[in-house]
């Protein structure tokens, strides 16, 4: 049987992904010509110095979190659907973004209740992605400890749902005796935003980023053997709670970091795994991993765009716009494929 040559759709996707990084690059409140932010990222003269300025410190960061968010969101879904076997899991399914919720939220919301201390600390720039942080790496050993308690692995989709609802309740707590300037606060950061970070921010982000994508290399033996069953995992010398370990880890570190900088950002890994898989007609994971991370960032780039609303000064809330692209790719599937897992 001939094998099927992905290099075609590769190079169509790369070449879209560089052409839509300009595109969203050379997009904002300001009119910058082509010619002088081409000028402005291969270091030659520009017309106005106030122009490299936009670019070099609002756009050209923008634009590599988005498709840091979303590469990073596809990879940490498509690892959480092939776990558990499940078209409509996501990378929020372990709770992983409401711990991160819940530290955004005790910082925030918390002050009414813990005094000066929270109120002093929040106006860090480093404060909100370190309470993310923490709120993750909480969940995450929660979810880890429980994982090694039970055998089938859907009871670590319902644990993960569990915690996401006990932190849910707590923030509607916290919400409840927090002044309206503070609700506004977090329900800003709950929107999500790719255009708040430094480039210091930016090089701690992608420097966690590439610790998570690089540990995926190491597991894609497991992950299709993951696709016919931990029985047949096992029966090929898979250590299955080893390599199950190590998938949650790799997937708590993608979406904890992402929802630290860049707030919880909903439907992208859910939808573009189904797209990958539509694309490129197949299974393999060596084929799946490089085309999500692809097309992740590509949609990430192109709802980036629409946010923008080029050449008005206002920008729509990612958040939005992703759910937006993504719950129509969701209704579709479930009306194509009658047989959903259950």
């Amino acid at each position: 049987m001939k094998q099927k040559n992905y290099k075609k759709p590769f190079i169509f996707l790369s070449t879209l992904l560089v052409v839509l990084f300009f595109v969203n690059v050379s997009l904002g409140s300001i009119s910058i010509p082509f010619k002088e932010i081409f000028n402005t990222l291969t270091g030659n003269a520009v017309s106005k110095e106030s122009w490299q300025t936009i670019v070099l410190q609002f756009r050209l960061p923008k634009a590599i979190t988005a498709i840091l968010v979303g590469s990073g969101l596809s990879v940490a879904g498509l690892l959480m659907q092939t776990l558990f076997r499940n078209p409509l899991a996501g990378p929020f399914v372990l709770g992983i973004s409401s711990g991160a919720s819940l530290g955004v939220a005790l910082l925030i919301l918390g002050s009414t209740l813990f005094g000066g201390f929270l109120i002093s600390n929040s106006f860090s720039i480093w404060s909100i992605p370190m309470a993310a942080t923490l709120g993750c790496f909480f969940v995450l050993s929660a979810v880890i400890i429980a994982a090694n308690k039970v055998r089938n692995t859907m009871s670590i989709l319902i644990i993960g749902l569990m915690f996401g609802s006990v932190t849910s309740a707590i923030i509607s707590v916290l919400a409840y005796f927090s002044s309206s300037e503070k609700i506004q606060q977090y329900l800003f950061w709950s929107f999500g935003s790719l255009g708040n970070l430094s480039w210091n921010e930016v090089l701690v982000f992608s420097s966690i980023y590439l610790l998570g994508i690089t540990g995926t290399i190491f597991i894609i033996k497991p992950l299709n053997s993951f696709l016919l069953g931990e029985n047949y995992a096992k029966s090929l010398g898979i250590n299955v709670k080893k390599s199950r370990n190590i998938i949650l880890l790799i997937t708590s570190i993608l979406t904890g970091v992402i929802t630290a900088f860049a707030g919880p950002i909903a439907f992208v890994g859910l939808a573009v795994p189904h797209i990958a898989r539509i694309v490129f007609t197949s299974s393999n994971h060596k084929i799946l991993i490089p085309a999500v991370l692809i097309i992740g960032a590509i949609i990430m780039l192109i709802c980036d765009c629409i946010a923008q609303l080029p050449t008005s000064e206002f920008t729509l809330p990612i958040n939005a716009i992703t759910s937006l692209f993504g719950a129509p790719i969701v209704i579709w599937l479930l009306i194509r494929k009658k047989k959903v897992f259950v």
